[in-house]
């Protein structure tokens, strides 16, 4: 029998060939992906309902817990781990809040079951709303992804106003205000009282006073206007308001006859301070615009009368408008010069309203304030008082009172030291006068 030599050579040369096909046909084949589904466990798996099933699911939780508001908690806490609530968000929210699912407008929808165990059908009373808003706080806490979905929701009830009863109305204000004062909502929620049609039948302001009865109750008025600043509220309280009665005496009467005339205060407070900033800003274009002093005399004098503001704001307001018009030498050795050249300009006009004792008294403390917090300015403080005095803007008896006790602290040693030697001479050529009246009389 004859041996193939190659047989001999390569003994495993079958193997070799075989090993190099299987190589070849597992290049040529692509892969597939033929995955295979486990099934899960039934705690596991999420359910997910479609809108009827969720509230169906949400009406029957709330139909076995009743008025315990406790267990209605507990529910909405474990019933997040099953349902889908950042899906259904909304239907959530009108079922705690109307006991049903809210079509436009805020009717009830006919086609859905509904439960009595709401916001709408509780007492009208504060212990009762603000136990619904801890079973809110505490969705809201346990479920983080809520939180925007809950401002919107109440948003759109505020737009339904007009579709619920006055009852309903006064629960919604009552627990708002709870939520707000708890920090669970943003004042700008309160946007969609300035709608149109809740302004033109007084809705709007009517909702508000049960609002923030509710909030003042626990909070003070410092941080409620803290919060209404926060989010650009604080200047649009007048919108609650149609057009022909958005005036802050028709605010503050409405108010104050409510029983709450710390808001209309606050108010009354926002519109000076717009106006004062109004007026410090025409102030500075007049200036800018080299407009004659007796001109801007006149116009300063109209503001006093038409909005109520006094000798002392307004002469505050003029030293800033005066400082503010120039851009000052960064050297301060140069910065002195320029200041007391500025200043002599504008003396008549800060005569003009130094009238009284006090308004010079607290040009003398704007003075200090504006030095202390310009550095370039400390040395120039003492130079500032001596022009004003001999222009007779500040008077000896105003000086004096404001070195001898009425000083504010900033800066007050480096202050006091710059006018010593003035603050002597003063009192000195006072004894003199003093002397002479004596010895002519």
């Amino acid at each position: 029998m004859e041996v193939d030599r190659w047989s001999l050579l390569f003994p495993n040369r079958d193997i070799l060939s075989s090993r190099e096909s299987f190589m070849s046909n597992q290049r040529q084949q692509k892969p597939t992906l033929t995955g295979q589904r486990f099934k899960t466990r039934k705690r596991d798996e999420k359910e997910r309902f479609d809108p009827s099933q969720f509230q169906e699911s949400i009406v029957q939780g709330l139909n076995q817990t009743g008025t315990d508001l406790e267990a209605v908690a507990k529910f909405l806490d474990a019933s997040g781990a099953k349902l889908d609530y950042r899906r259904y968000a909304e239907i959530l929210f009108d079922i705690l809040v109307a006991g049903g699912m809210l079509a436009p407008g805020g009717t009830l929808s006919d086609d859905v079951t509904c439960t009595e165990f709401c916001l709408f059908k509780a007492q009208e009373d504060m212990e009762t709303m603000q136990a619904y808003a801890q079973v809110f706080n505490k969705l809201i806490r346990r479920y983080k992804y809520l939180e925007k979905g809950f401002e919107e929701e109440i948003k759109k009830l505020l737009l339904f106003l007009k579709g619920f009863t006055e009852s309903e109305r006064n629960k919604l204000a009552m627990l708002t205000g709870i939520l707000l004062a708890n920090g669970n909502l943003s004042a700008s929620i309160l946007s969609s009282l300035f709608n149109e049609n809740l302004v033109k039948e007084g809705v709007s302001a009517c909702f508000a006073v049960k609002l923030f009865k509710s909030w003042l109750s626990e909070k003070d008025i410092n941080s409620v206007a803290a919060s209404l600043r926060k989010v650009g509220m604080d200047n649009r309280l007048m919108e609650l308001f149609p057009a022909n009665k958005r005036s802050c005496e028709h605010f503050s009467k409405y108010f104050t006859d409510a029983g709450l005339k710390e808001l209309s205060d606050f108010a009354r407070n926002q519109q000076s301070i717009g106006a004062r900033k109004e007026l410090q800003k025409e102030l500075q274009d007049q200036m800018s615009r080299g407009d004659p002093l007796k001109d801007i005399i006149v116009y300063v004098r109209e503001e006093i009368k038409k909005n109520n503001i006094s000798e002392q704001t307004m002469i505050g307001l003029i030293w800033s408008s005066v400082m503010s018009s120039v851009e000052w030498n960064k050297k301060e050795e140069l910065v002195t010069e320029q200041a007391i050249k500025h200043l002599k300009q504008y003396s008549p006009l800060l005569k003009a309203f130094t009238s009284q004792g006090l308004s010079e008294l607290t040009l003398l403390l704007k003075i200090q304030e504006y030095c202390y917090d310009n550095i370039h300015f400390m040395k120039a403080f003492q130079k500032i008082v001596v022009l004003l005095y001999k222009a007779d803007v500040l008077s000896e008896e105003a000086i004096l009172k404001w070195y001898n006790e009425a000083h504010q602290a900033k800066g007050k040693s480096v202050f006091l030291e710059q006018m010593k030697k003035f603050v002597e001479w003063l009192k000195n050529a006072e004894e003199e006068s003093e002397s002479e009246e004596e010895e002519a009389d």
